[in-house]
Parts: structure tokens; sequence; C-alpha cells
């Protein structure tokens, strides 16, 4: 071979020629790595063109390797195999591993309980990645993420239910500390409902008083939960959250459930995570972590 490997195809051709042997799919290797389909295609026509044959035969019903691909792919396995082997042993990643949830989720659950899994597990470096925006595990480099919803969650991804939604309506103590909290719909309508985005206050008042016309009532909104969760806790108005998300400021007098009724949903918060994980061992530790603290709240 020349001296440099002069006639070495690009790295990032020969990776994409891995995924897209183990798929024979361009979309499910386009998903992997992060990338659009086109642009898998034009890396497999690149490196074809490069090399003078092809290596996959394109059918009807997807993709096949040649006999070339095929013994191609096995040396090219091999290879970036050895290529990732030194380079972790020249540069060891550290132990971490990246979860992705809701700022409202993080702020008024995850974050409060972050202590303790540092004292558990040392080892581990939990990043939190807190988002409104739906995180995508490869590009955004996501190992877990907590999704509100029902499953399925998208083609490739593991799923099991964290915990159940059960919506209540909370305030400040201080704002009853006159007239005492509201009996009926006259009475709710003297106070301020705060809303967040999930807007739950028309079911809940149905659910609440039955068989009467829709309240009406002074109104502040909040683009996040945590933002009305806030503003109840300095006396604005009455917030519906999820009890999970208001249990610590409950028990610290910060707050208290208005009303026994408890809305309850059939969507649900979910773990969710790639089913090829790149960090299994770790991502396993994490889960039963989150799925413990869940059984204890």
């Amino acid at each position: 071979m020349p001296e440099g490997f002069a006639t070495l195809p690009s790295l990032n051709a020969l990776r994409v020629f891995e995924v897209v042997a183990r798929h024979l799919n361009f979309r499910l290797a386009a998903e992997e790595l992060g990338v659009t389909q086109a642009a898998v295609a034009q890396q497999i026509r690149g490196l074809e063109a490069s090399l003078g044959l092809p290596l996959f035969e394109r059918r009807a019903r997807g993709l096949a390797l040649t006999d070339a691909g095929r013994a191609y792919s096995g040396s090219i396995r091999t290879a970036l195999a050895m290529i990732d082997e030194a380079t972790r042993l020249l540069r060891p990643e550290p132990a971490h591993l990246t979860v992705s949830v809701t700022p409202t989720f993080a702020s008024k659950w995850l974050i409060p309980r972050l202590g303790a899994f540092a004292e558990c597990h040392p080892g581990i470096d939990l990043r939190v990645l807190a988002t409104d925006r739906l995180s995508h595990f490869h590009t955004d480099a996501v190992d877990i993420a907590v999704r509100y919803g029902q499953p399925p969650f998208g083609p490739g991804l593991d799923c099991e239910r964290l915990m159940a939604q059960r919506i209540v309506a909370v305030a400040s103590p201080a704002l009853f500390a006159q007239h005492g909290p509201p009996t009926s719909p006259e009475s709710l309508q003297g106070y301020v409902m705060l809303h967040d985005a999930h807007d739950d206050w028309p079911e809940f008042t149905a659910a609440l008083f039955a068989q009467h016309e829709p309240i009406s009532a002074r109104h502040m909104r909040f683009n996040q939960t945590s933002l009305a969760i806030e503003a109840a806790i300095n006396g604005q108005g009455i917030a519906l959250a999820d009890q999970a998300f208001v249990a610590s400021d409950i028990a610290a007098g910060r707050l208290q459930q208005v009303f026994g009724q408890v809305l309850q949903r059939d969507k649900a918060f979910y773990l969710v995570w790639p089913r090829k994980a790149r960090q299994a061992p770790m991502l396993e530790i994490v889960r039963d972590w989150l799925r413990q603290q869940a059984d204890d709240s």
C-alpha cells in the first residue's frame, strides 16, 4: 500500500458502510447515525465509485450485500473495532450518562434526588438535559429519556412506565387564610386559575363540579408547569400539577392540596432508551435507580 494510506477511502464513508451493512436499510442506518437517508445513500454511492464496484444490490424489498460487499463489511467492522479500542485505551471516556427530561420534571422531581444518586453511585457522571424540545438519542447524545405520553415512542426504542400522572389542585395556605379554600363553583370564581401548557382546568372543573356551567374566573398562563407551581407558592392563585411534582412543597407547607379531586389520565411518564444502548450496564443502574425513586415517591 502506498505510504500514507493514499488509497484509503474516507473514514466517515466506511463508518456509514458498516452501519448500512448491519441494517441493510438506509432509513435505519440514518436513524442510528443521526443523519438523513439521502446523506447515507450519497456516502454509499461515493464509496462504491471510489472502489469501482458495487457493495450492495438494490432490490424491491431492500438491500442485499454483494459477495464483495459481504467480505468487505467483515474486514471493515474488524478494522473499526480495532480503531475504537485503540482510541479508548489512549483516551478513556469518563463514565457519564445523559438523561433527557422536561424542565419541570428536572426541577420538581429529579434534581432534588440527584444528591442521593451521587452518594450511591460516585463513579457515574449523570448529566441532565432539561428541555421542552423532543431530544433525539443519537444527535443529542442522549442515553435515556423520561417522556410523557403513550407507547410506542419510535422505532428502535424500548420503554417502560415510570409513574402514572395524577393531577391535583394546589395553592399557598396563605391564599385561604381569610376565607378558606373554595368549596363551590361560585367561590372558585374569586381566585386566579394558574394554567400551564397542558391546560387541564376545563377537564378538572368539569369533573369536580359535575352538571355545572363552565366556571368564569380570572386566568394566568405559563408555558411550563414549574412556573405555575412557583406562582401558586407565591400566593398568586391555584395551580394544577402532577402530584409527584408538588409532594415536597406540600410536605414543607409551601402548598396545600385544595380539593380531594384527582384527575388521572391514560398517559403516563415513561423511561425510553435506544434498544441498542451504548452503555448498557450503566444504563441499567440508572434505570433501576429511577424506578426505585418513582416507587418511593
